[in-house]
């Protein structure tokens, strides 16, 4: 059964931009693939913050998409220790082959309020016959989201607390730019240091220290729930950061 949280929202009549900016990284997308998610961009629900869309060990019945704000993927141990493993912003959904799975083994939930689209295993399967390459593309994106995986891997397993800060800064932001949600070298990054340590598997403490070293060095600056890079090819060297796993059809890193 769908979530009782997730109906229509008749107030809240968002298009689907951001998504048709990410998917068109990919493929250029016929015009039945846009009417298409304009359509169920029309379905989307309000969705308040720190809300599990669905929990690990929950039978999946559709996949949820972000249109507004940002969600993220995580795993729980036994302790109650979180450990995020994505972040889902506007433009981005849950894997489409979740139909082959009989649980799920990872929680999505919303960090901030956000606008969520959900789309059952049905409407997946008449959307590849009646939208094109719409379904095609939205698979190529769900590679994206496996390399993007084993970048974050990389980040935790290798660098040091100041690169995974760094890194994870200008993906977001290449990320944001990709779906035209940044301005210049600004984002919204509504999380806290919470959320950055269960990103990067650092402390809180060592989380606030590296934020201090990265504001100190000039890099970054945050504003309200803003963040503002201030000097983006130093921060990009710091973090050894290389777009080439995000797919994008253009660069927008540099």
């Amino acid at each position: 059964m769908q979530a009782s949280f997730l109906r229509p929202d008749q107030s809240a009549r968002g298009s689907a931009g951001a998504l048709i900016r990410r998917l068109e990284q990919f493929a250029t997308l016929e015009e039945a693939g846009h009417a298409a998610l304009e359509r169920i961009a029309g379905t989307a629900s309000s969705v308040a913050a720190r809300t599990d869309l669905i929990r690990e060990g929950e039978t999946p019945n559709g996949i949820f998409i972000i249109l507004d704000g940002i969600a993220c993927r995580s795993k729980l141990r036994r302790g109650g220790a979180r450990q995020i493993t994505a972040y889902l912003i506007p433009g981005d959904f849950c894997d489409l082959d979740l139909a082959l799975r009989p649980r799920m083994d990872h929680t999505i939930s919303t960090i901030s309020t956000c606008r969520v689209a959900h789309l059952d295993f049905p409407s997946i399967q008449r959307l590849a016959g009646e939208a094109g390459n719409l379904v095609q593309t939205m698979r190529r994106g769900t590679l994206v989201d496996d390399a993007t995986l084993r970048e974050w891997l990389l980040n935790i397993g290798s660098r040091s607390a100041i690169q995974r800060m760094a890194h994870l800064f200008c993906e977001m932001l290449t990320r944001f730019r990709a779906v035209g949600l940044a301005q210049g070298d600004c984002y919204e990054l509504p999380i806290s240091q919470l959320d950055l340590a269960e990103t990067t598997g650092l402390s809180t403490v060592h989380v606030n220290r590296t934020l201090q070293e990265l504001r100190r060095q000039g890099l970054i600056e945050f504003r309200s729930r803003s963040l503002m890079i201030r000097n983006l090819a130093h921060l990009q060297i710091l973090g050894e950061f290389d777009p080439t796993y995000l797919s994008l059809r253009d660069s927008v890193a540099a």
